[in-house]
């Protein structure tokens, strides 16, 4: 599965290692919270291909942070069943990280200290980054810290309910709203001030949503302007070689990688290593790509205590993990309508096992990009940067989304 390269040569590090409050992490990689993605069972996956990668790359005991997806304050308080679902981790797992969405400071404090008290985590990430138009039409996500006494107020509350139990809060967002209201460099410095741990920055706008291309350049100037905490570089990292680029050219203390794992997990095996000054990386064959398809199944099947809807899920994973090898239509139809582990492992004996990896066809963007957009937001948003009572109100009902984004 290696790329048949060695060093010669110890490896010289290319970062030092990523401290998040008490947190010391040796690969300075931060896996993005991702709606419907990064569950137990996916973190599961790229954890192992992680921990590869800190001998592939010569750098022992190398770990990342691998983040849950996302989880509203008000369904935690609220204890919803899904919820308490997601928010479970392996006993392996550390740091447990946790991403919380919340417009309300009292609901954020509340959920960070049952986090925290309960001892559920021993990380907490905000999300301010979420594009998605439902969250944003309420003003929450990235449009929240367009209202820096609202963006103060829910950074304030959860890092005081986290601070006596000693877990660090960081803070994910975007550049903006759009061109004309960007907040990346405000809001980078208003969570300094109220106590995070570290701030990444998403180099896109929620009007570019995953569109066009990440503006690097943020990044460092993030950097510039947040010089007590790390800054971390999110956006276009399709590759280690993508990873190491957004190291030298922005200044950042490390990176956040989402789209770019897609179906393939072994990407923090790359990470790890080029982080750690080696040249390894991964090039799977059909039968590597599928044997790690069918035990993210697996791990799937017991997340959800149901074979059924584990096959469900996996669906939307087929065409990453195939990408570039040839697999005919009909094959790919049969994929994406698996109902059990038997018909996968049918459909996988089905296949090609023997083609190598195809190079540059399976590197490069996954998911959908879609087109840059207007943002959709409460009436009379942009006004001011900040709320009256009424606006508070109304920014409240954004405390009923309960799925990430």
């Amino acid at each position: 599965m290696y790329d048949d390269m060695t060093d010669t040569l110890t490896p010289t590090p290319v970062l030092a290692p990523l401290q998040i409050g008490r947190h010391t992490i040796a690969s300075p990689v931060v896996l993005a919270p991702m709606a419907g993605i990064t569950n137990r069972a996916f973190r599961r996956l790229c954890r192992r291909y992680g921990d590869a990668g800190s001998t592939a790359g010569g750098a022992s005991g190398a770990t990342s942070l691998y983040v849950s997806e996302m989880i509203t304050s008000r369904a935690l308080v609220e204890r919803n069943a899904m919820t308490m679902r997601l928010i479970e981790h392996d006993p392996d797992e550390s740091p447990r990280s946790i991403q919380l969405y919340s417009v309300d400071p009292e609901t954020t404090g509340r959920a960070a200290h049952i986090l925290a008290s309960e001892n559920r985590c021993d990380h907490i990430d905000l999300n301010f980054g979420c594009p998605v138009p439902k969250v944003t039409r309420k003003g929450g996500g990235s449009a929240l810290p367009w209202k820096t006494d609202l963006f103060r107020g829910v950074v304030s509350a959860a890092v005081k309910a986290a601070a006596p139990y000693d877990i660090p809060v960081t803070v994910k967002m975007r550049r903006g709203i759009d061109e004309e209201h960007l907040t990346f460099l405000e809001a980078g410095r208003i969570a300094e001030g109220e106590g995070a741990a570290a701030v990444a920055l998403h180099a896109r706008t929620a009007a570019q949503a995953y569109s066009g291309h990440a503006q690097w350049d943020a990044i460092a100037q993030l950097k510039q302007a947040v010089t007590s905490i790390p800054v971390l570089g999110n956006g276009d990292i399709w590759s280690a070689e993508d990873a190491i680029r957004m190291a030298q050219e922005t200044g950042c203390d490390g990176v956040v990688v989402g789209r770019g794992c897609l179906g393939r997990p072994w990407l923090f095996t790359d990470l790890a290593a080029a982080f750690a000054g080696g040249s390894t990386r991964v090039q799977p064959t059909m039968r590597e790509v599928a044997e790690t398809l069918r035990l993210h199944t697996v791990y799937l099947a017991e997340f959800f205590e149901s074979e059924d809807k584990a096959c469900r899920d996996i669906r939307k994973h087929i065409a990453w993990y195939f990408k570039g090898f040839r697999v005919g239509s009909e094959l790919r139809a049969g994929l994406g309508l698996v109902k059990s582990l038997a018909s996968l492992d049918d459909l996988i004996g089905s296949l090609d096992l023997d083609q190598p990896w195809p190079g540059e066809a399976s590197e490069g963007p996954r998911g959908r990009a879609g087109s840059e957009r207007h943002v959709v937001l409460p009436e009379g948003w942009l006004d001011s940067r900040t709320v009256d009572d009424d606006t508070r109100r109304d920014v409240a009902a954004a405390e009923e989304f309960n799925s990430g984004g």
